[in-house]
Order: C-alpha cells, then sequence, then structure tokens
C-alpha cells in the first residue's frame, strides 16, 4: 500500500503540490487526473523519489521512503514515461534488460523473462535485435511497458503513458492494458489529462487543480456525485460518453423488462453501453446477458436506450 500523508512540494516560489494526502491500496489503480500544472507529475515522481517533497510523509508497505536507499526504492518500482524513455542506442532485448542487470540476473533468467513479456504485450520476437527507431510509435511505448515489468515490482509508476501515441493506437493499447493478466496485481498510480483514460483504466481517480487534491473516488462517484463545480464542470463536455463507458449491461438489469429471447447473441454482461452499441453496429439485432444464475434478459438497441436513460435518471436523483 501507498500513503502520502500531507506531502508538499515548492519550485521557487511556485507551490506545485500542497499539502496532498491519499492512499492506494494494493492492486489497485489510482489515477492521477487534471490539466498541465495541476501537480499531478509532480506528486508521482515523489513516491520513487526524482523529486523530494519539501513537506509531509511517503510511505510504502508501512514504511517511510526516506529510509530507503533511493537506487534500491526504485528498482523495485516500475516506471513508465510518456516517451516510453527508451535508450535509442540500446537495442530492444538491452532495453528490457536494463533493471534485471542491475539485479544481477543470468542471462537465461532474462531471456526467459523477456520472451514471456513479448507475448504478453504483442510484440513479435524479432524485435529484439531492433533499435527504437526501428519500431512503431506502439511499439516503443509496449517495450517500455515490458522494461517496466520485466523485474516483475509490485508497484507500476506510470506518467502519461500513452500520451504520445496517435488516437487509434492509444485505444488499441489501452484495450490490451485494461486486458493484460499481470497488470491485475500491481499496485498501479497512473498520471493523465485524458479524461476518457482515466475512466477507462481507473479505479479511482484523484482530481486534482492548482497542486490541491478536489475530489477523489470512483469514476461513478466523480460524474454523478461531484463535490463541487469545478469536477462537474472538469468533465461536463465528455460527459455522455463517459456514462456510456462505465455503465455495463449489469447495471441495467433493474431497468430492463422480464422479456427473454433464445435466439439473441450471448454477451458478458459486464460489457459496457459503449461496447454494447457498437454491439449493434455492427449488426447484430438482439443480445441476452446473465446477471442471476439460468436467469438472463434480451435486449435491443431500443430497449437499451430506454433502460440506460432510466438508469441515469436514477443515479443523478438517488
Amino acid at each position: 500500500m501507498i500513503r502520502l500523508d500531507r506531502v508538499s512540494k515548492s519550485f521557487k516560489d511556485t507551490v506545485a503540490v500542497k499539502s496532498v494526502s491519499f492512499e492506494v491500496n494494493e492492486g489497485e489503480n489510482l489515477v492521477l487526473l487534471g490539466t498541465s500544472g495541476c501537480g499531478k507529475t509532480t506528486t508521482l515522481k515523489m513516491i520513487n523519489r526524482l523529486i523530494e517533497p519539501d513537506a509531509g510523509e511517503i510511505t510504502i508497505n508501512g514504511k517511510n521512503i526516506v529510509s530507503e536507499n533511493q537506487e534500491i526504492l526504485r528498482r523495485g518500482i516500475g516506471y513508465v514515461m510518456q516517451n516510453n524513455g527508451l535508450f535509442p542506442h540500446y537495442t530492444v532485448g538491452e532495453n528490457i534488460a536494463t533493471v534485471p542487470q542491475l539485479l544481477k540476473w543470468d542471462n537465461k533468467k532474462t531471456q526467459q523473462r523477456t520472451i514471456e513479456l513479448l507475448g504478453k504485450l504483442h510484440l513479435p520476437a524479432d524485435c529484439l535485435n531492433l533499435f527504437p527507431h526501428e519500431l512503431s510509435g506502439g511499439q516503443q511505448q509496449r517495450v517500455g511497458l515490458a522494461r517496466a515489468l520485466v523485474a516483475d515490482p509490485s508497484i507500476l509508476l506510470m506518467d502519461e503513458p500513452f500520451g504520445a501515441l496517435d488516437n487509434v493506437t492509444r485505444a488499441s493499447i489501452r484495450k490490451e492494458f485494461k486486458a493484460l493478466e499481470e497488470l491485475n496485481r500491481k499496485t498501479i498510480v497512473m498520471v493523465t489529462h485524458d479524461v476518457q483514460e482515466a475512466f477507462e483504466l481507473a479505479n479511482r481517480i484523484c482530481l486534482m487543480n492548482k497542486g490541491e487534491i478536489i475530489q477523489i473516488g470512483t469514476p461513478k462517484e466523480l460524474l454523478y456525485h461531484p463535490v463541487n463545480e469545478f469536477v462537474k464542470d472538469f468533465m461536463e463536455s465528455e460527459r455522455i460518453t463517459l456514462e456510456f463507458k462505465i455503465t455495463t449491461l449489469k447495471d441495467l438489469w433493474m431497468e430492463l423488462p422480464e422479456e427473454q429471447s433464445e435466439d439473441a447473441k450471448p454477451v458478458d454482461g459486464n460489457l459496457t453501453i459503449w461496447e454494447a452499441l457498437s454491439y449493434f453496429r455492427s449488426g447484430i439485432n438482439k443480445m441476452k446477458f446473465c446477471d442471476e444464475p439460468a436467469k438472463h434478459k434480451s435486449i435491443d438497441v431500443n430497449t437499451l436506450n430506454a433502460a440506460f436513460t432510466r438508469y441515469q435518471t436514477a443515479q443523478l436523483h438517488g
């Protein structure tokens, strides 16, 4: 578990982070969200002591990080940068092996782990001898993630990890990121200014402004129960898309009629409304999903829209 207690940082006369406190639970992905200059990256970098705080305390699993040797601390924390941070004069294999070499792994162990990660991250095995400039942007970012994961750290810090990618590649990698089983057992702190990215990937979101935390909560809590006008306004322009992406078919169960149809396409109840609408656009007319053993409900695009409208109303006024 990561815990920040009244942590502050200033650069000359500019207050970058002001008395920030939060906890990140084991296995959780906490996203630090906000506009440029709000203090989110400074907060992230203080967790592995790339930046030293002026005040406050940061602990990992109950141990104050100030008492840790900086190099040893960082070896136990994976770090992914916005522009991948790969060494341009190193091959892909050499980049990934950076931390294992510091940990004095033998070559066989490093090679086995590297090949394992290439498969998980959908990278071709023959890319090991290539240099970063010979890869696409998406491949470079996957190599950066492989380097951060190779030593299997329990904590992963990610600073705008997909920010330098085009929209199509970015959406594809986010989907892969969510599906990567290895990340499910990591404690992750991620920085982004992209609201949709935060809502897709976070267990909880920490929304910051001018160096302070405005609200911490699940995506649904921030969307449906904002603490003030700043939170509400921050996501208002993308509100409908965000609602589609965080609401699942299971969320709508009580709003759907009891109608059942045997010829409907079976789908997972964890499918989001956004994904369900994509299914309908692809030509599927009716879907069914289970929420209780041996019981299912079927939906078409009209029943889905009607149920979603009722659900929205209940959330906003509940």
